[in-house]
């Protein structure tokens, strides 16, 4: 499933209707007074794969919540447009939706989902790891329960590469290639973090808290510049394709590609966190993006008890390890992560040692995150191509800076 996968989002279609949903900022939240005995019709967002086990998920719920019945039907734009397909109208909108952590600050401030009750919250904190329950806090308050941590990791072909081969970038791409995408934000912003640069400060929420615009900044786009003329690296918007055509070895991707890596590689398949870079002058951890998927009440639900409880339930450890074993999702719940089946999952734990901070960097949550991503492609793919020349660095970075901060 390609949540992380990130497209530029125009903004324009969520600001139109945000006088839509402000009427709804001041209604109850997902602990509202209905009555959990009260009969209540359901329907809940996900994407178009996940709909036949999130079936059997919401089967089993239903057994023990008779009085609920829940419709599973796929998401408009599925949900990486979670934000645009609610915004639209949100009285149309699915009880409970699945949504990415990066646009839960932009749909709270629109007041499109309600906040976690305390119970709930307190659950998040207690029994699920910290960078999930940071990932769903937006201003203090939690506005989704998280089922899911997704951060890239290096697949590789270990016929054709060791695995000391992959610990650094220029031992891997002397030794093979490694086709990777320069046009991906999500894929390729991350250097910035390993060149010593933030992005909304230290928690993602810092409007004024971002620091690329600085000589480290500079020192990444060097980077980008550098690898044009690197052999061992292939620009590929479809990097998986390059792997099966036996033209790369090596590619970056995401949980969701695991499957498909498998087909490709077969006995041949490895799998490892991100290897080590030189940049500025000094050798770093490549990092990447870590992002925290999660399911969300519609503030405007007529049953927003019965969304809650379909919410805890639908992001429980059964329905989590039942996420693994068919999607290879990576649970976030502490008890389903030592769970026998994702120990022994090498992809688990090769996503999980990402998510460790120094490794990753939790997405901000800002509103400013649609501005972000919309300009962060072309300052990078600009940089690669050499379309942006050293001496436009400083200004790119400046004039870059100045679009995420503003209000």
């Amino acid at each position: 499933m390609k949540i992380w996968k990130k497209m530029a989002l125009g903004s324009a279609a969520l600001l139109a209707a945000l006088s839509l949903a402000a009427c709804s900022k001041g209604s109850s939240n997902s602990s509202s007074n209905s009555n959990s005995n009260k009969s209540a019709s359901l329907t809940l967002w996900v994407d178009n794969q996940q709909v036949p086990y999130y079936k059997k998920i919401v089967k089993d719920f239903t057994k023990t919540h008779k009085n609920i019945k829940v419709r599973v039907t796929q998401g408009p734009n599925g949900s990486a447009n979670a934000k645009t397909d609610v915004g639209k109208d949100p009285t149309k909108a699915a009880d409970v939706f699945e949504v990415p952590n990066d646009q839960l600050g932009q749909m709270a401030e629109a007041g499109y989902i309600n906040p976690l009750s305390p119970e709930a919250t307190k659950n998040v904190k207690n029994n699920y790891v910290t960078e999930a329950a940071k990932g769903v806090t937006w201003k203090g308050k939690m506005y989704a329960y998280p089922y899911a941590q997704q951060a890239q990791t290096i697949y590789y072909d270990k016929s054709k590469l060791s695995a000391n081969d992959v610990k650094s970038w220029k031992t891997l791409t002397s030794k093979g290639v490694v086709a990777t995408d320069f046009t991906n934000a999500y894929v390729m912003w991350p250097v910035f973090f390993s060149a010593g640069t933030k992005l909304y400060g230290d928690n993602g929420e810092d409007l004024k808290g971002s620091t690329f615009n600085s000589q480290n900044g500079v020192n990444a786009m060097k980077w980008f510049a550098a690898q044009k003329k690197n052999k061992g690296v292939m620009q590929s918007s479809n990097a998986l394709n390059q792997l099966k055509k036996g033209h790369a070895q090596a590619i970056l991707d995401g949980p969701w590609n695991a499957a498909n890596v498998k087909k490709i590689l077969g006995k041949n398949f490895a799998v490892a966190k991100y290897p080590t870079i030189e940049v500025g002058g000094k050798t770093a951890q490549m990092e990447s993006f870590l992002g925290i998927e999660g399911f969300a009440v519609n503030s405007h639900t007529k049953n927003a008890k019965a969304a809650s409880e379909l919410s805890t339930y639908i992001t429980n450890k059964k329905a989590q390890l039942i996420t693994h074993k068919e999607a290879g999702q990576i649970p976030v719940l502490k008890s389903a992560i030592n769970s026998p089946e994702v120990k022994s999952d090498p992809v688990a734990t090769s996503v999980i040692e990402m998510a460790k901070p120094g490794n990753s960097v939790l997405q901000p949550k800002l509103p400013q995150m649609a501005a972000f991503w919309n300009g962060a492609a072309p300052l990078i793919s600009g940089t690669y191509d050499g379309k942006i020349k050293p001496s436009q660095y400083k200004a790119q970075l400046k004039k870059f800076a100045k679009t995420v901060e503003k209000k």
